[in-house]
């Protein structure tokens, strides 16, 4: 090796050095910086904020899939409320302004009439139609004595609870609603 091709060498191997030793200056002290400024960066943010984030940034698999059982039982659950009052079906006293209402609580059954002598007994239906179990019906009917009986999935049931009174005929016994002033009362 020749004189100038080794103090080539040599002078490369200084600047290299050089670059290192510069480059030490710097990177001393860079693990406290970083820490100190996200530090202040953490201590700027309001309280609630960083409560919020450690919150909502969970740290095992089981408290993620716990976080979104919890996101979609709240999603289920306001969609159940915008359902019952978007679509809640009209209450009994708005329904008795349009005559008198015959109401049934029948939970599991598939089919409820009423008979009675304003039908000539035969069988009017009643409908059910937000599948609560309450079945309504109602009619318009003129001032005066009515008797009437249920149909349940066939059945007879003779003893409305919301009756003003039982007769029994044949047996069997009947509801009696008095209607009186041309105004439809509830049951």
């Amino acid at each position: 090796m020749r004189f100038d091709e080794w103090r080539e060498e040599e002078l490369i191997r200084q600047a290299i050095a050089d670059e290192i030793t510069a480059a030490e200056a710097r990177l001393e002290g860079l693990e406290e910086r970083v820490i100190r400024a996200l530090a202040s960066r953490e201590l700027g943010c309001p309280v609630w904020k960083r409560w919020l984030r450690s919150i909502l940034s969970p740290r095992t698999p089981a408290l993620k899939l716990a976080y979104a059982f919890a996101v979609l039982v709240l999603f289920v659950g306001v969609g159940v409320l915008i359902g019952r009052f978007a679509f809640a079906p009209q209450p009994l006293p708005a329904l008795a302004q349009e005559g008198t209402v015959f109401a049934l609580a029948a939970p599991g059954a598939q089919k409820v009439e009423l008979v009675g002598d304003f039908s000539a007994w035969k069988p009017i239906p009643l409908a059910d139609p937000d599948g609560d179990g309450v079945w309504t019906l109602v009619l318009k009917l003129p001032p005066g004595r009515y008797e009437y009986a249920f149909l349940v999935d066939g059945r007879w049931l003779g003893q409305d609870p919301n009756a003003d009174e039982y007769v029994r005929t044949m047996g069997d016994y009947t509801s009696v609603r008095y209607i009186g002033n041309g105004e439809g009362s509830s049951s």
